[in-house]
C-alpha cells in the first residue's frame, strides 16, 4: 500500500461530515435553528480528525519528506496551496465553533456567522480533497522509493496510534483547570 491510500481513505469520512454540514446549512437557510450538538461535534471532528490527524500526517510527515526532494514547480505550488488551505480550514472551524458558542449563549445574530462558516467549510473541503486526490497524492508518490513509502506508512500508523492519547490528555488537562473546589 502506498502512503496516499490511508490519506485518501480518510477523505471519504471527511466528505461524509461535509455532507452532514451541507444538510445542516440547508435546514438553517430554510429557517430551522442551528443544531448546536451537530455543529459542536463537527467542529471537534474537523479539529481532531480532519486537521490534527489527517492534516497532521500530511504536514508533519508527507510534506516534511517531500521538502527533502527536488519537486517540480507544479508540485511545489500545489503543496503551498494545500498548506494555505489547511490554515484557512482551521480559521473557519475556529470561527464556526465560536459562532455556535455565541448562538448557544443567546446571540441570535450569530446564526449569520454560522451560515457563513458552514458555507466556507462545505466549499473548501470538496475542492481541497479533489486537489489532493487527483493532482497531488498519487503523483508525489513517484518521488519516493518503495522503502521510503513503507517507512512513511509506518510513521502514519504510529502517528494515528498516538492521536487518541493526545486528544484525551488534552481533554483532561482542559477540564482540570475547571474543577471546582469541594
Amino acid at each position: 500500500m502506498k502512503p496516499a491510500a490511508p490519506l485518501m481513505i480518510e477523505h471519504r469520512l471527511i466528505e461524509r461530515m461535509v455532507e452532514l454540514l451541507k444538510k445542516e446549512r440547508d435546514a438553517v437557510v430554510k429557517g430551522k435553528k442551528p443544531d448546536n450538538g451537530l455543529i459542536l461535534a463537527a467542529a471537534d471532528f474537523f479539529r481532531t480528525y480532519a486537521d490534527r490527524t489527517h492534516h497532521g500526517k500530511e504536514e508533519d510527515i508527507l510534506f516534511r519528506e517531500l521538502s527533502k526532494k527536488t519537486l517540480s514547480d507544479e508540485h511545489k505550488r500545489i503543496m503551498g496551496e494545500l498548506r494555505e488551505e489547511h490554515i484557512l480550514a482551521r480559521k473557519n472551524v475556529r470561527g464556526l465553533s465560536e459562532a455556535i458558542g455565541r448562538y448557544a449563549g443567546g446571540d441570535e445574530g450569530a446564526g449569520t456567522d454560522i451560515l457563513s462558516y458552514l458555507d466556507a467549510l462545505t466549499e473548501l473541503y470538496p475542492a481541497h480533497i479533489e486537489k489532493e486526490d487527483r493532482h497531488f497524492f498519487i503523483p508525489v508518490m513517484g518521488y519516493f522509493t518503495a522503502e521510503e513509502q513503507d517507512k512513511m506508512l509506518k510513521e502514519f500508523y504510529e502517528f494515528d496510534r498516538n492521536m487518541i492519547h493526545e486528544k484525551y490528555r488534552k481533554v483532561v488537562e482542559d477540564y482540570s483547570s475547571l474543577v471546582r473546589p469541594v
